[in-house]
């Protein structure tokens, strides 16, 4: 067999979400046929994500039915994004809310520590100057080190890298800063800390559309971002403004999370919808974005001590499991759909 023959054969393998087979859309960087195997370079930029998984599968099954076996590799071809700016990282996802109390921290620390268990590379970037309280919830007390050239190596938790400005000012000191003063701390980070190779860098966003946001969609290549809402209808109002925001600065939305969408009474087993029902999923189908999945209101994910993702045998663990999967999904897709349409 030769390269041909093993081109035609990987056009028996489709893209789940592409709708069509990969040589078409251009995912197939390059073939080598050495003896019984087959090295393939694929086009696949979302590692560990469940389809782009499944996709290799496909691939290993087709070419062992034709009597290869496959060497499969995957890497994004130069050109996709800024490789300027931080150019160790693969994808950048920002997980966003339109107001605060909708559980935005808890779904960016739950995506960062779910990847990190699928098996990614993972960094968590705190970027909520005024109201950093991600290293609260992990657990991670241990401050930042640095190297001799005054760069940062951030702590890493649950296999996670963290920086906060949690760990740059004082516990009870409130940071009183205008927008410039914003602007040049976040650049400065972006540029001192030794984040290293990633898979995934999970950026917590502080809530509404202001001066940090503006910062992030002007400085980072973001592969996409992730909207929090609760149902009612304050939440959702404000989550379509962020859709809106970042809309206007042409950035995939990877999806939207319904939080605490309903409550289980421990003691009689009903289930209640506190904040109403239905209005994240209502807003992703009006605005014809991904709907990631609900989550519901579990007081555990106050009082646990580790992200609930990483729980065992638990529903709402099993909830943000669905939401971790679904993002890094849909983070392959944007990241294919970018390639097929060169």
């Amino acid at each position: 067999m030769d390269e041909a023959d093993v081109r035609a054969l990987l056009r028996r393998v489709e893209d789940p979400d592409l709708g069509d087979d990969i040589v078409s859309l251009g995912l197939v960087n390059g073939i080598a046929v050495e003896g019984d195997t087959a090295k393939v370079s694929l086009a696949l930029g979302a590692p560990y994500a469940p389809r782009e998984s499944a996709i290799a599968a496909d691939i290993r099954e087709t070419l062992a039915e034709a009597g290869l076996s496959a060497d499969l590799t995957a890497k994004l071809p130069a050109g996709e994004r800024d490789d300027e700016v931080l150019p160790g990282v693969k994808n950048i996802i920002a997980v966003a809310s339109g107001k605060g109390g909708v559980g935005k921290s808890t779904v960016a620390v739950n995506l960062a520590a779910g990847l990190s268990k699928l098996g990614a590379r993972v960094g968590l970037f705190d970027t909520d100057v005024y109201g950093p309280n991600v290293p609260r919830m992990l657990g991670a007390d241990d401050p930042p080190d640095a190297t001799e050239e005054d760069t940062i190596i951030p702590p890493e938790r649950y296999g996670v890298r963290l920086i906060s400005m949690a760990y740059l000012v004082g516990e009870d000191d409130p940071v009183i800063w205008r927008g410039p003063m914003v602007h040049q701390v976040l650049t400065q980070l972006v540029d001192d800390v030794e984040w290293g190779e990633l898979d995934y860098l999970v950026l917590d966003l502080p809530p509404g559309t202001g001066d940090t946001q503006l910062t992030i969609l002007q400085t980072l290549p973001l592969t996409g971002a992730v909207i929090v809402t609760t149902p009612e209808e304050v939440a959702v109002d404000d989550a379509r403004k962020g859709v809106r925001m970042f809309g206007k600065h042409d950035t995939n939305v990877l999806g939207l999370v319904e939080n605490m969408s309903s409550f289980v009474c421990p003691d009689c087993g009903s289930q209640h919808d506190v904040f109403g029902e239905g209005g994240g999923r209502s807003l992703a189908e009006t605005n014809d974005i991904p709907y990631l999945g609900d989550l519901p209101l579990d007081p555990e994910i106050r009082t646990g001590e580790e992200p609930m993702v990483l729980k065992d045998d638990n529903p709402t663990a099993d909830a943000f499991r669905v939401v971790t999967e679904e993002v890094a999904n849909n983070v392959g897709a944007v990241n294919r759909r970018r390639v097929s349409n060169r």
